[in-house]
């Protein structure tokens, strides 16, 4: 009787960098000194990061091969039209800007189309996109489908907007107070779930009925696109880069944080359909980034960049990263550990309400959870929770959105799947004596937003928990 033949990844190792292993006392006075922040800590006091997938993957030998054919003029340079070439390829978008991230193609395209009073609705927004908004005295409207706030239930779609809840958010604002709808692919605050085609279709008539553009961030866009593939009828057989045109067709514009889904360290563009935008934004691009050619890039990440997003969208990359991801969400549901359902693209959420309810909201359940998770094995993740939801810009009291979420973010081409096995040990260990972990934390000092990068906090000792 024959075998069948174990997956393997797509590739080979060809370098390698060490990882530091630490004791239990050391960490937990790492970690203390951090302010139990971990965006505090050294790498070096890190075994396994998982604190973000954004420009923490590893780059391949073309993407190496590419770098070395920058041209790092600083007006016109031959990466710039490489790299144009390919996004134009790939997304269809006919104009784009470089910028040096995501949040940095935020700052240019929102300075350009959010003025104070304005609404901005869509999927549940990141935290940058959502502090970019509201820096600029603007509100966002989540119109997340409700289904997404329910951890464990299966719905292949949770990114998706509800076409009513937006309809109503259009119908109550003046007319011209809405810049644009965003929609967030994959949408990674309501963990990392995909958006389907027909809810883009959905959306982008509504837009289209009440002259709003649309606006895709792109971050995470050829993951979303897999879960197209794999999960919506009619795109069984499909080649990911025309479901990538056709989501993308469907927007009038885009921003995107080339660290995540261009498989790049660094960088960030814009893209769009209209001149006009193309040129008021290419003003703010030049006093905030570099000049419309390079905006914050050197020539060689932008060569890099163009070779990372052909790589991305390659069937046999996108099945080992999905697959990885998913080793990790079986592992900890196999042992009953509360996660969000189905895996999302890029990270496994951890339900830290339901993992730690005895902390109140008050006292950060998923920052503790996230702290206890380093004391334990090493390992960094990130709370997206209440910390990260920053304060009321009105009424200054804390945000509670609907889920507490510990985020194991993977990168991309990084870790194997026995450091999987090890992150998934070091969260067993934690469930099966949660009820020892009794307090929370509180806030030392903070930022008036965006907090969550910065904030300083300390455990709550021999003090009650209100329950």
């Amino acid at each position: 009787m024959s075998e069948d033949i174990p997956y393997a990844e797509p590739f080979k190792i060809k370098m390698v960098e060490p990882v530091f292993r630490s004791t239990r006392d050391e960490r937990t006075q790492w970690i203390k000194d951090a302010h139990y922040n971990l965006f505090n800590l050294s790498s070096r006091q890190v075994m396994i990061d998982l604190l973000t997938d954004s420009g923490t993957g590893a780059m391949s030998d073309r993407q190496w091969s590419a770098l070395m054919q920058g041209d790092e003029s600083y007006a016109g340079a031959v990466s710039y039209d490489r790299l144009k070439k390919t996004i134009r390829e790939i997304t269809g978008f006919e104009y784009f800007l470089p910028t040096h991230q995501g949040r940095a193609a935020e700052n240019v395209l929102f300075s350009t189309l959010v003025k104070e009073g304005d609404v901005v609705p869509g999927n549940t927004h990141f935290d940058t996109t959502k502090g970019h908004i509201e820096y600029r005295k603007a509100t966002v409207v989540d119109c997340t489908i409700d289904e997404a706030f329910q951890a464990g239930l299966e719905h292949p779609f949770k990114g998706n907007a509800d076409p009513e809840k937006l309809e109503k958010v259009i119908r109550k604002t003046p007319a011209g107070k809405i810049p644009f709808i965003i929609m967030t692919l994959t949408c990674n605050s309501a963990g990392g779930q995909p958006v389907s085609m027909k809810n883009l279709r959905e959306i982008s008539a509504l837009a289209k009925q009440n002259s709003i553009p649309l606006i895709i961030d792109g971050a995470r866009f050829a993951e979303n696109a897999w879960f197209i593939r794999q999960r919506e009828p009619g795109y069984h057989e499909t080649d990911i880069r025309e479901i990538v045109l056709e989501m993308f067709s469907y927007a009038d514009g885009m921003t995107m944080s080339s660290k995540k889904d261009g498989l790049v360290n660094i960088g960030g563009f814009i893209g769009m359909r209209s001149e006009e935008i193309f040129r008021a934004a290419s003003v703010f691009n030049i006093m905030f980034e570099g000049f419309i050619t390079y905006g914050g890039m050197a020539g060689r990440d932008m060569d890099a960049l163009a070779q990372g997003l052909h790589e991305s969208t390659e069937e046999h990359y996108l099945e080992y990263r999905i697959r990885q991801v998913a080793l990790l969400g079986k592992m900890l549901t196999d042992a009953g550990i509360p996660v969000i359902r189905p895996y999302g693209g890029h990270a496994i959420f951890v339900d830290a309400l339901s993992f730690l309810p005895h902390i109140p909201r008050e006292t950060f359940p998923a920052q503790t959870l996230a702290v206890e998770l380093y004391i334990e094995g090493g390992i960094r993740s990130a709370e997206i929770g209440t910390l990260m939801a920053d304060r009321d810009p009105v009424t200054r009291e804390n945000r509670y959105p609907a889920m507490e979420l510990l985020r194991l973010a993977i990168p991309r081409r990084v870790y194997t799947d026995n450091h999987m096995r090890v992150v998934a040990a070091a969260l067993k260990n934690l469930w099966e004596r949660r009820n020892q972990i009794q307090h929370g934390l509180k806030i030392l000092n903070e930022a008036p937003i965006l907090r969550h990068f910065t904030v300083e906090l300390e455990r709550i000792e021999n003090e009650h928990n209100p329950r």
